[in-house]
């Protein structure tokens, strides 16, 4: 099945750095998983909101305006039965289409997802979501203790 961005999804993308938008858009073709962009640029005010929810932990978010005046982040959320579901397994398929999509446009090298904060998707790049979920947990095991593991995001790095 193919899948595309709905017009909700496609309005979060407005102000969200070209790069990440171009993956996400060839992302959502060749994904195995239909997702929505569940949020792209956020304010301040918000990102505030969600440190005092747990949601983040830093003020210091790449969904905020960087100094080109675009957003660096998106999240992307598992659509399934016509709702955001944040499941972890099609959330592992999803980040094999980001990595796909990143890869065929020779950007790997610059999109880092949330579920491996310490490389981009270039340096574990893969094609199974098994592999994924893998790669998260060798994470997890570089990084011990309390970390935030966050499925949804990815960013753009320089």
């Amino acid at each position: 099945m193919t899948y595309s961005l709905g017009a909700k999804s496609n309005a979060a993308l407005v102000g969200v750095h070209p790069i990440i938008v171009s993956v996400v858009r060839a992302a959502i073709s060749i994904t195995e998983q239909d997702f929505t962009v569940f949020e792209g640029v956020r304010s301040l005010a918000t990102q505030k909101e969600y440190m005092k929810r747990g949601v983040t932990r830093t003020l210091a978010s790449k969904h905020l305006r960087q100094p080109d005046g675009k957003g660096h982040a998106v999240d992307l959320v598992p659509w399934i039965a016509g709702q955001p579901r944040w499941e972890w397994e099609p959330i592992y398929r999803i980040a094999v289409a980001m990595d796909k999509a990143a890869t065929a446009q020779g950007v790997a090298h610059r999109i880092r997802w949330g579920g491996i904060w310490d490389r981009t998707m270039a340096q574990y790049g893969t094609d199974a979501p098994q592999s994924m979920k893998e790669a998260v947990a060798a994470y997890c095991k570089r990084h011990p203790g309390p970390d935030f593991i966050d499925g949804p995001h990815y960013e753009l790095v320089p």
